[in-house]
């Protein structure tokens, strides 16, 4: 039996909580908690310079969010858990994090013993996803990606090509370009798709864009 505590990295914007958090689980028995980070940025340099068991990490983050950091500490540290914190089980970031290598969610609020089994599960390299989740991903699969014509009804014909050039990695300079529109006309219509998706920011935007099929 491996008596070799779990290593764990704590990541949240919010002090208060990750401060807590990594109290908490520091106080149990066959957890270690080997640092914490404040953003996406920190994360990633934290993980891949630890190389913990698993990374507890925050979905809404400045700086780069959780989705992207998870993206980029799997591409690099595959053997490095990660475990995504999320206000709910609807929260549609966690699909994306998910499908950038995330093994599982954890809801914030949940009880003691609720975190310190699903951090353990992941450790072990297995995967925590409640019925919600469980659901969304075998409808995902079920159905295939969803066509681009049915994609985000609520966008205008000229916000949904711009859209779709951002998910295919465009700078709003080249969307410019392509468009022959002004800069000024390209930044307002980021915009006004950001509102509209509810997204963060331009990794969040290309996450949902691609799991609807645009930028393909």
């Amino acid at each position: 039996m491996n008596d070799e505590p779990v290593r764990v990295l704590v990541v949240d914007d919010h002090p208060i909580f990750r401060d807590g958090l990594a109290v908490l689980l520091g106080s149990v028995p066959g957890i270690e908690v080997v640092g914490t980070a404040a953003d996406g940025v920190e994360a990633v340099a934290a993980a891949l310079s630890a190389l913990p068991d698993v990374v507890v990490m925050d979905v809404q983050m400045p700086a780069l969010n959780g989705v992207e950091a998870t993206r980029r500490i799997t591409a690099e540290a595959p053997s490095v858990g990660i475990l995504v914190l999320t206000m709910s089980e609807d929260d549609g970031t966690v699909f994306a994090a998910v499908r950038a290598g995330a093994r599982g969610y954890l809801v914030k609020g949940a009880g003691q013993d609720e975190i310190v089994r699903a951090i353990t599960t992941v450790a072990a390299g297995g995967a925590v996803f409640g019925a919600t989740m469980a659901r969304r991903i075998a409808e995902f699969f079920a159905a295939g990606p969803v066509p681009p014509t049915e994609a985000f009804p609520q966008l205008t014909a000229r916000e949904r090509e711009i859209l779709e050039l951002v998910a295919a990695g465009r700078s709003n300079a080249q969307i410019a370009s392509a468009l022959f529109l002004s800069p000024k006309t390209v930044r307002n219509n980021v915009s006004n798709v950001f509102a509209k998706l509810q997204v963060a920011d331009r990794a969040e935007a290309i996450v949902r864009a691609r799991d609807a099929g645009l930028g393909r």
